[in-house]
């Protein structure tokens, strides 16, 4: 039986509003789920749910107020994300956890090239011809997704939101991992660019990833779901 690669048990999450006299707001209750590898399982439920919320919580952007969530690396001993420490969530986001959110985080002077590089610049120990490979993968990546070559050398901070989105959905996803989490990863893009994004995400999950995704189109999320979970179903009355 194939072990899933994520497990979500019991999973809450409450903010606390201490400049509103410690309201609190009760966003997910009793999360349970599990992801298989090769699976993509799509988050549904209205604005407001808590879908990227639980990203988050998975990511450790945000931390769980009960539960655990086990992620299960091949060839690693389980690891409750929950209680991972700052570096242990460092190394899994180099090597095994993949994020997608809707907004790249630019570097100042770095260009759009060595961006998308950068994951595969990390393990190859700066060697010139690991440095060559990782630059011209960057590049098949950014032909790809139809950024300009004209674009390459420079710093992404004034392309467009779409050019944007690209330069962060290549520099996510050109190193394999284990879990990948997608948060409207095609929301600012065209059809083209939306359809080779769908291909990508098929392309992960028949290697062997498994794939959390909240899509507002529809029609996207329709094209790679393998499951879809309502997030609504695990909320409290905020009332």
């Amino acid at each position: 039986m194939t072990q899933p690669i994520l497990e979500l048990c019991n999973i809450s999450k409450n903010f606390v509003l201490h400049n509103q006299n410690g309201v609190v707001l009760n966003i997910l209750d009793q999360v349970n789920f599990s992801v298989n590898p090769g699976e993509c399982v799509v988050l549904g439920g209205p604005s407001g749910t808590g879908k990227s919320t639980l990203l988050k919580l998975i990511y450790a952007n945000y931390r769980a107020t009960r539960g655990q969530i086990h992620f299960n690396r091949p060839g690693h001993d389980p690891i409750d994300l929950t209680q991972a420490s700052a570096r242990e969530m460092l190394m899994l986001r180099h090597t095994s956890i993949g994020y997608v959110s809707q907004f790249l985080r630019v570097i100042p002077r770095v260009s759009a090239l060595d961006i998308v590089a950068e994951p595969l610049i990390e393990v190859s120990h700066n060697t010139p011809e690991a440095l060559e490979i990782a630059r011209n993968t960057a590049a098949q990546w950014l032909t790809r997704l139809r950024i300009p070559e004209r674009l390459w050398s420079l710093p992404p901070a004034t392309f467009s939101g779409g050019e944007q989105q690209r330069i962060n959905i290549a520099r996510s996803m050109i190193k394999p991992r284990a879990l990948l989490l997608l948060d409207e990863p095609t929301a600012s893009l065209d059809p083209a660019n939306t359809q080779t994004v769908i291909e990508i995400i098929h392309e992960a999950v028949s290697m062997g990833s498994a794939a959390i995704g909240i899509f507002h189109d529809q029609h996207v999320g329709d094209s790679v779901a393998t499951r879809r979970i309502n997030i609504n179903s695990f909320r409290k009355d905020n009332a």
